[in-house]
């Protein structure tokens, strides 16, 4: 079968490895500013793609390659974490399957993992559907489901989907895709994390903001309003130091712990602004009474 695959993550890589396809031309975003240096750098795709020979393009808009994608006459075009609309004719012109890392219609949207633990889901999923105008409503040919650990943060989750759905891709690429609607009923959207998103909001109870640490690390990462990062953290399993919401104090134990809406939260791991990451322990000792 001959394939585009079109992606730019690297959540999008980690599909494409394990799918096992060999496309005929891999298709990413343009290269932009990443990492603390904000080093312009090619995509995770780009990157990859070109160090396995294949040919890679970086269009500014993908309709640009529409004449180049027609004479490669694909069978199916395939795609994964673009970060970009596709919009006709290339949605008329070409079959193109899209890999979702939920449950469709649960979570549309750009972070579909990280919202998923987030609001405490016991499972999620994959869904290869086909790409339609409406944002990741088309009709579904591949799901499968996972569940979701109680410890489980971003990198381990998406590590799981990836190989779920790239070995799923490769299965509805084969064939025979049999598509069926996406029910009407259940339909919630996964907003774009924000930077109000990586602050925790001690008023909340400790669960909720123990949720958003996993969801955030790595590649995020929360923070308090002070600024300090927090990259694993837990609700108390005992006993809770009594602190006000927002309050750092430490326990009979040295820990770390932020005061929450409902008890108290242990921050296990955290950077200071600036700073290198250290054990919540060891920054209690030099920062807090």
């Amino acid at each position: 079968m001959r394939t585009v695959y079109i992606g730019t993550s690297g959540f999008a890589l980690e599909v494409l490895e394990a799918s096992g396809l060999d496309p005929v031309l891999v298709v990413t975003r343009p290269p932009s500013a990443r990492g603390r240096g904000r080093r312009v750098e090619p995509s995770p795709v780009a990157a990859a793609a070109r160090a396995a020979g294949l040919p890679v393009r970086e269009p500014e808009r993908l309709e640009e390659l529409i004449g180049e994608i027609d004479a490669l006459a694909p069978d199916v075009l395939c795609l994964c974490a673009y970060g970009a609309l596709v919009r006709e004719p290339l949605l008329s012109r070409h079959e193109i399957l899209g890999v979702h890392p939920s449950l469709l219609p649960r979570w549309r949207g750009a972070a579909p993992i990280e919202r998923a633990i987030m609001a405490g889901d016991a499972r999620t999923g994959v869904s290869i559907m086909r790409l339609v105008a409406e944002l990741d409503a088309g009709p579904v040919c591949a799901s499968a489901e996972l569940e979701i650990g109680s410890r489980e943060d971003y990198r381990s989750l998406a590590a799981r989907l990836a190989r779920s759905g790239g070995a799923l891709l490769a299965g509805a690429v084969a064939g025979p895709r049999d598509y069926a609607p996406q029910p009407g009923e259940g339909v919630t959207y996964a907003e774009k994390i924000t930077s109000a998103d990586r602050v925790l909001d001690a008023a909340r109870p400790a669960g909720e903001l123990e949720r958003v640490v996993r969801a955030l690390h790595p590649h995020i990462g929360a923070r308090l309003a002070s600024g300090l990062g927090v990259l694993e953290a837990r609700t108390a399993p005992g006993p809770e130091p009594a602190l006000a919401p927002g309050a750092l104090g430490t326990g009979e134990d040295g820990h770390l712990y932020l005061g929450a809406g409902d008890g108290a939260l242990e921050l296990v791991r955290v950077r200071p602004p600036g700073g290198r990451d250290m054990d919540g322990a060891a920054y209690a000792r030099g920062h807090v009474r």
